[in-house]
């Protein structure tokens, strides 16, 4: 319970209102559900002439709250009207009066529990929002070095089954958590004061049945957090089974990827199935403890009132057992949150992996301004992801305007130098400076404002072509967007389709051929218009017609750009003003195409493998 509280202090507060309303409707339907069922004494004591005791009416001194609210005069005054209207009326219209009594009061109960209701509903899905909230932009402000050591599909099951875990668990035995306790305490405090010797019998019972439904709750957190991690794999294997169906297919692979979801599949069921049988185990326990409870109450307070030595008669001892008995359900409902309450925290426990992450790419305190005029310069750059260096003491000038090429085989570090520069990940040792401030110095935010990037697979999105040529740029106009298609050689096959830039591309722009989707990645660029362009393979997927329609919108876009260009098709950089060679993680030759194809080196070996 404690994690409980932890997480109700974390998500609640901003719903303190709503809180507060449910407690106050609880408390109160509560305390009518006490008073509707006290008048059970009244019909047992003079309608059916349980008590032969004569009432008088008693003047209620009005001098203090203290006399106005007397309960034994109060009492006594109630049973003198109840006799008076014996005497005046009929013993069935009482019974009437009592029964419409009891009729209205269960309105204003049952009004007050709706409220308490309608009041948590809005704590509970405004909890569930928020954290969604907080998974979604905590994700988006990760480092891309946190996703490197995760599963894209745990991360996944995280956002969907655990979050779905907590509301279904945790958020809906919120109401349970505010009422229940309430009810319990009013019914106790009820309890006390008809017979404090027979309720204390009653507290002394309570912990030992709470002792034994605790134990059972702990175990089952504990096969929560195994499940919900096997629930991750799963999806796992479902967002790889989707990413590589081509594979899967060309290899008829189908009956080996069945058989290992089968398995994992099959060991879920397993652990679900023991944990719902457990959970399911809450409710007949908690009936067969509270059934135990009841015969001791009997027995006791049975005893007491044969042998005369207890304050109650027959009938406040029937109503005594009403109110027990009404402690029974809110007792079972409250054994049943908790259990599901330990199934849910396993599941917060995941989601915490994620929010609790730390983010060590960060803007400083006092960023420093980057106008970008002369340069920028790697300075003996030293990086690794783990345990091997992947660049080692690395130094490049990239001056203003200019374009510089990394060459090299796969492994060399290129890709690596390009994700280093808009600090996709920081470097270990040396720095990256542009105009002579680090960019750890400046807001990151700025920094990549003055980038723009084309990969080698076209990021797209499931949008029109109008929103991913867009993407990145605030109010951007149609006018500006079919200029830069046109410049990216776009806007002919965009324009051929069925509603121009209104057409949506699909999943990652699966309706679009390699070429079409890189063209359209292009466009973005332009749109962006950058002062630095990070072109990373961006034709080395495509056939021969694409690569030459993509290099010439690549030429256009990178006119007057200071341009980063890392390319395993040595053709397309033979106009790069320098030209760097990697291998394993160092510049090893640097020069134009023509003096590096010279020197007869690496380069030359290069060349000579991709002329083959």
């Amino acid at each position: 319970m404690k994690d409980f509280i932890t997480l109700i202090r974390r998500f609640v507060p901003p719903y303190k209102k709503q809180v507060g309303l449910n407690l106050f409707f609880n408390i109160l339907s509560a305390i009518l559900n006490v008073f509707s069922f006290a008048l059970i004494v009244p019909i047992l004591r003079i309608l059916f002439k349980v008590d032969e005791t004569v009432y008088e009416y008693i003047p209620v001194d009005t001098s203090s709250v203290k006399n106005i609210l007397d309960f034994k005069v109060l009492e006594n005054n109630f049973y003198a009207y109840l006799s008076d209207m014996m005497n005046t009326h009929s013993g069935g219209a009482v019974l009437l009066g009592l029964g419409l009594t009891l009729v209205v009061m269960t309105m204003l109960k049952t009004g007050a529990i709706y409220l308490s209701a309608y009041f948590i509903t809005d704590v509970r899905t405004g909890v569930v929002r928020d954290i969604r909230k907080q998974i979604n932009d905590k994700i988006l402000s990760l480092p891309l070095g946190f996703f490197s050591g995760e599963r894209k599909g745990d991360i996944i099951a995280r956002m969907t089954g655990d979050v779905g875990e907590v509301e279904n668990s945790v958020m809906s035995s919120l109401d349970m958590i505010t009422k229940n306790p309430i009810m319990i305490l009013i019914y106790l405090a009820t309890m006390l004061f008809i017979s404090w010797e027979l309720t204390i019998f009653v507290l002394v019972l309570l912990p030992v049945a709470g002792y034994i439904m605790g134990k059972v709750g702990k175990s089952l957190k504990r096969k929560s957090i195994e499940a919900q991690n096997h629930w991750g794999l799963l999806m796992s294997q479902i967002e790889e089974t989707l990413s590589g169906l081509r594979i899967i297919k060309a290899f008829n692979a189908e009956s080996k990827m069945e058989k290992r979801f089968d398995g994992s599949n099959n060991i879920f069921r397993g652990m679900s199935n023991r944990i719902a049988r457990r959970q399911q185990l809450a409710h007949p326990m908690s009936e067969l403890l509270g059934t135990i409870a009841v015969v001791f109450v009997l027995w006791f307070g049975g005893t007491l009132i044969l042998d005369g030595s207890g304050s109650m008669d027959a009938s406040k001892f029937i109503y005594y057992l009403t109110i027990f008995y009404l402690i029974i359900n809110p007792a079972k409902d409250l054994s049943k949150s908790v259990y599901a309450i330990q199934k849910g925290m396993a599941s917060v426990e995941r989601i915490d992996k994620i929010l609790n992450a730390e983010n060590n790419i960060k803007s400083p305190a006092n960023p420093k301004p980057i106008p970008f005029n002369a340069e920028i310069s790697y300075r003996n750059v030293h990086f690794k992801y783990e345990n091997n260096w992947v660049i080692k003491d690395v130094s490049i000038t990239i001056p203003k305007g200019k374009t510089i090429a990394l060459v090299g085989q796969s492994g060399s570090g290129k890709s690596t130098m390009a994700d280093l520069l808009p600090r996709f990940y920081d470097v270990n040792d040396g720095g990256i400076y542009i105009d002579g401030v680090n960019i750890k110095d400046a807001n990151v935010h700025d920094l990549r404002a003055l980038m723009g990037n084309v990969n080698q697979e076209a990021i797209l999105f499931n949008d029109t072509f109008f929103n991913n040529i867009s993407f990145g740029v605030e109010n951007a106009t149609m006018e500006q967007v079919i200029e830069a298609a046109k410049i990216a050689n776009a806007h002919e096959f965009i324009m051929a389709t069925e509603d121009g830039y209104d057409t949506n591309i699909g999943d990652r722009g699966g309706k679009l051929s390699g070429g079409q989707r890189q063209r359209i990645s292009i466009a973005r660029a332009i749109l962006k218009n950058p002062q630095i362009l990070i072109l990373d393979e961006a034709t080395s997927a495509l056939d021969t017609e694409s690569e030459r329609l993509v290099q010439d919108a690549l030429e256009r876009l990178m006119q007057n750009r200071t341009t980063l260009v890392i390319a395993h098709r040595l053709s397309t950089i033979k106009n790069a003003d320098e030209i760097c060679v990697m291998h394993e993680g160092e510049v090893v030759e640097r020069g134009h195409h023509d003096d590096l194809f010279e020197k007869n080196g690496y380069y030359r070996k290069l060349c000579d493998m991709q002329q083959f």
